[in-house]
């Protein structure tokens, strides 16, 4: 007869670890993994070593190159990077070695699921220095694929003619030859033979401006969701207007709405493409955790069961329409991006690693498995390393308040050498 002892040690070993999540970008990475397949299997057996379970490895950036086989996108052999001299220049691959494959085989010898993370809605980069790399750039048939900028003059400029600003540079969601290009890739990623998920990152609009959209494409999209033309174009008629400042007026929250619909709408589409291509493999995406602002990228990733209006003051103004936008019954999972200052780990706000978790718990009803878990390299308190100590704790919060870890980015546990901070 067991001891009560005995069934109390039976029920916690069987208790399984929840999912930890590690991201791996292409960029950061590259000077690591782009030539050498030998470092990709130490590496994979290094990060299972470390308590995680799941790897996410870019192979989709923000120029829109790839790092996979793909019959409709450009093979990426080469990415901007700054050299220790403090130069921007080109890191190169020459290998010629399937990138994509050659994690699936080592990250699964070490007992790791491997997802490949996937930037959507971006085809082009541009550094301050007029570095100019990506499909936008190089295949100009591409270039009316872009979103557009509003100019402080009011003028609307496409983003691969705009030289003023820097970063990614953001393709148009409504334009029907975008969406079925990411589809047809979505489908070919899929394929990968022993591919556990895929990760849409950047699924949405630019971040940087409630304006983005305003395209030809877009402005049909926006006729027939209105059922006439609209009344002004733009809708926000100053440059630049990231925040509102106010609640939006009638033609604002249909545009608002608008856009939220368009990325609903894509991600089912997503989700049919990689489930009819391969049953087995889970779509999930990433996004950001600070959702009361997440409005101005045009995404809606609650559940649309969640009463918006109701439970958030910065939403005051959403509809039932609106609502109806939330894509988190959709998806398989979804990556939260907690991502703030290393002094706060705790709390039950917004701008806390546990606070994001709470909230992300509260706003997906349930509909979805989540992860999430802070940036350890680019937020304040995390630049200049020395944060080991912390990251125990950040497990134990993320594991309490979400359904597992995630991490960004193994770059920042090389650079600063948190191998063993992850086994204390």
């Amino acid at each position: 007869m067991l001891s009560i002892l005995s069934i109390v040690a039976c029920s916690q070993k069987a208790q399984p670890q929840k999912p930890h999540f590690l991201w791996i970008d292409a960029a950061a990475n590259f000077p690591s993994y782009a030539n050498d397949a030998d470092s990709i299997a130490r590496d994979c057996k290094r990060i299972a070593a470390m308590g995680f379970t799941d790897i996410v490895v870019d192979v989709r950036p923000t120029s829109g190159d790839v790092l996979f086989r793909s019959s409709v996108a450009p093979e990426m052999k080469k990415i901007p990077a700054w050299f220790p001299s403090g130069e921007l220049g080109f890191r190169e691959r020459s290998a010629d070695f399937d990138y994509l494959a050659t994690f699936i085989k080592a990250g699964h010898d070490a007992g790791l699921r491997v997802h490949a993370g996937v930037n959507m809605m971006v085809g082009g980069w541009k550094s301050g220095d007029g570095f100019k790399v990506g499909m936008v750039f190089d295949h100009p048939e591409r270039k009316d694929w872009c979103a557009v900028d509003l100019l402080p003059d009011g003028t609307l400029v496409n983003q691969a003619d705009n030289n003023n600003t820097v970063g990614g540079r953001f393709l148009d969601p409504a334009n029907p030859e975008v969406q079925e290009f990411l589809l047809t890739m979505l489908g070919e990623v899929a394929s990968y033979e022993g591919l556990d998920g895929i990760v849409m990152d950047r699924c949405r609009y630019d971040d940087y401006a409630m304006d983005a959209g305003y395209t030809e494409n877009g402005y049909a999209a926006f006729s027939r969701f209105l059922g006439h033309e609209p009344e002004r174009w733009p809708v926000f008629t100053e440059p630049g207007h990231i925040f509102l400042d106010k609640d939006p007026d009638e033609l604002e929250t249909k545009w608002l709405t608008f856009r939220c619909k368009v990325i609903h709408d894509f991600v089912e589409k997503a989700v049919e493409k990689v489930h009819s291509t391969s049953p087995k493999v889970k779509l999930g995406v990433y996004v950001g955790a600070w959702f009361s602002e997440y409005y101005r990228s045009g995404v809606n990733w609650t559940s649309p069961s969640y009463p918006l209006a109701e439970k958030e003051p910065t939403f005051a103004w959403a509809t039932k329409e609106y609502q109806e936008t939330g894509f988190a019954d959709l998806v398989d999972f979804m990556i939260l991006g907690a991502y703030c200052s290393s002094d706060s780990i705790h709390g039950d706000k917004e701008k806390t690693m546990e606070g994001f978790a709470r909230l992300g718990r509260q706003r997906l009803c349930g509909d979805v498995p989540f992860y999430s878990g802070p940036d350890l390299g680019n937020e304040p308190g995390f630049r200049d390393g020395g944060k080991g100590d912390l990251i125990p704790e950040i497990i134990r919060t993320m594991d309490e308040n979400a359904d597992g870890l995630f991490m960004f980015d193994l770059c920042h546990i090389r650079m600063f050498d948190y191998w063993d901070s992850f086994k204390k």
